[in-house]
């Protein structure tokens, strides 16, 4: 499948295939095609074969995207590590975030998301590994971020975000999703109303939505390999 219009229609048809194999109702798992370093046109095209949902990771190249898709009835997502420079722009042009791992970010952008716009929905990032160089809140701080984040008012606390290491081993790929799955259900006993977790990358989709996946950030498979460019703000999170 050459075209990005054929495989967003494949990939659609895929996760409802997936969630349904796995014993889910065929609309419980979203697609967000994580379109970074492509241009606006390719989402333009994704959008049109069905594609809803749009991930980015770097701040200043999806605000051009938005300013040229302002027509287009699609939901952005940022899905990037976030620098506490970049929250105002992203409080402001987008309707999740997907990597909320520490206090003062989830404080300022709940300080700078619009009035007039709904509340900006979050999921927080834990860091399963433990491994310095990855962002996330660490498992034994996340109720107290969560716990914070639920008493801010331009943001709703939606669920939990995870970056396993990548592995080929399908039951190596489901043992972190699992653990994260395990870590919603038990701060769904303080927050009932949390319902989202956004796990499952290009090569794992199927291992997270056999655990539990609400949202899938697929890049590579639906847009295709991505350009080299330098390393800013975001992180490998598609």
């Amino acid at each position: 499948m050459h075209s990005i219009a054929l495989r967003t229609r494949f990939l659609l048809d895929e996760t409802a295939r997936l969630a349904q194999l796995h014993g889910r109702a065929a609309g419980a798992v979203t697609l967000v095609g994580v379109s970074k370093t492509h241009p606006a046109g390719s989402i333009r095209e994704a959008a049109a074969a069905g594609l809803q949902h749009v991930g980015e990771s770097y701040v200043q190249e999806a605000l051009s995207k938005i300013a040229l898709l302002t027509d287009l009835p699609v939901t952005w997502h940022f899905v990037g590590r976030l620098q506490a420079n970049k929250t105002a722009a992203v409080a402001t042009h987008f309707d999740w975030v997907h990597a909320v791992d520490r206090l003062r970010i989830a404080e300022r952008l709940n300080e700078q998301r619009p009035a007039d716009k709904a509340p900006l929905q979050c999921c927080i990032e834990v860091n399963l590994s433990g491994e310095e160089s990855k962002g996330g809140v660490a498992p034994d701080a996340l109720p107290a971020l969560a716990a914070a984040i639920a008493t801010m008012p331009r943001l709703q606390l939606r669920g939990l975000m995870a970056l396993p290491a990548p592995t080929d081993d399908p039951a190596l790929q489901r043992a972190p999703f699992a653990r994260l799955r395990g870590m919603l259900e038990a701060l769904r006993h303080t927050h009932p109303g949390l319902d989202t977790l956004s796990m499952g990358m290009s090569a794992d989709m199927e291992a997270a939505i056999a655990e539990g996946a609400t949202l899938v950030r697929i890049g590579t498979a639906l847009f295709g390999p991505r350009a080299v460019r330098a390393a800013t703000a975001g992180s490998e999170h598609a």
